[in-house]
């Protein structure tokens, strides 16, 4: 079982980053930056290493968004997401690591993108987060309702 920590990073001004993925699965479609924890750290310094590598920047963890672990959202295997909401020191991103491409967007530019693996779902679990402000987890929401 892999586990994963992905951040959701608000800038200044209320839009939120993404990264196109350089690499299989999902090559040149757009997700959230984020990455495998590594057997030495915790799912927190996972994802401070993970925005750095591939956004440019040092973030603040704020939120949990939430837990992710519905069995096929990724096509590798059983991949287990805590997802961040994050504020970010800066505003001068730059992709890196394996991230091809980076982009700010606006939530209600987030419908134009091919987005990899659930994070179309994650992305729907957060505009609601905006809303209420709970937490999220596989089954909890179902975005359909």
């Amino acid at each position: 079982m892999i586990h994963t920590s992905d951040g959701i990073i608000k800038t200044q001004n209320g839009k939120i980053v993404l990264i196109k993925r350089g690499y299989e699965p999902f090559k040149d479609y757009w997700a959230l930056p984020g990455g495998i924890v590594e057997e030495s750290e915790s799912v927190e310094e996972a994802l401070i290493r993970e925005m750095k590598e591939e956004a440019g920047v040092l973030v603040i963890p704020r939120e949990i968004l939430g837990v992710f672990s519905a069995p096929n959202r990724d096509p590798r295997g059983r991949v287990i997401s805590t997802v961040f909401i994050c504020d970010s020191e800066s505003d001068q991103f730059h992709a890196g690591d394996d991230a091809k491409e980076l982009q700010i967007i606006s939530l209600d530019q987030v419908h134009t993108k091919k987005l990899a693996f659930d994070h179309k779902f994650i992305l729907e679990c957060y505009y609601r987060w905006i809303e209420i402000k709970s937490t999220f987890w596989s089954y909890k929401f179902n975005p359909t309702d």
